[in-house]
């Protein structure tokens, strides 16, 4: 159990860090796989900068923790940050996206997300 609750970690860590390189790099087709797309030449610019900011940062912050201070941080920090997902399912909801999106990729994260935070505390 300790291969896979590191594993799945470093698994969303890496993910979370290469969605904010995404958004970065390819704003515009990010945005669409977000599920509320968003024109990056336009005022949502500066939006996806910093949810491309903000991934990343997570993404390295989860690292640093599992690597640096253990398992059970990492399981702290992937309970906290399971609450992003689930906020971003209403935003897909709210503003004009599919269910499929919203439940499909968020929701389905934040689940994923509150999966891997139990593996670590089970360690």
């Amino acid at each position: 159990m300790t291969v896979a609750a590191y594993t799945l970690a470093v698994v969303l860590d890496l993910f979370v860090l290469f969605i904010g390189a995404r958004f970065l790099l390819q704003p515009r087709l990010s945005a669409a796989g977000y599920g509320v797309p968003a024109e990056p030449n336009g005022d949502a610019g500066a939006y996806l900068t910093v949810k491309g900011m903000r991934d990343g940062t997570f993404g390295i912050l989860g690292l640093a923790l599992l690597f640096f201070v253990g398992a059970r941080a990492e399981a702290w920090y992937m309970l906290v940050v399971a609450i992003m997902p689930l906020v971003d399912t209403l935003i897909v909801l709210r503003h004009g996206g599919t269910k499929v999106v919203a439940f499909g990729i968020h929701f389905a994260t934040a689940v994923v997300v509150l999966i891997s935070a139990g593996l670590l505390f089970a360690l």
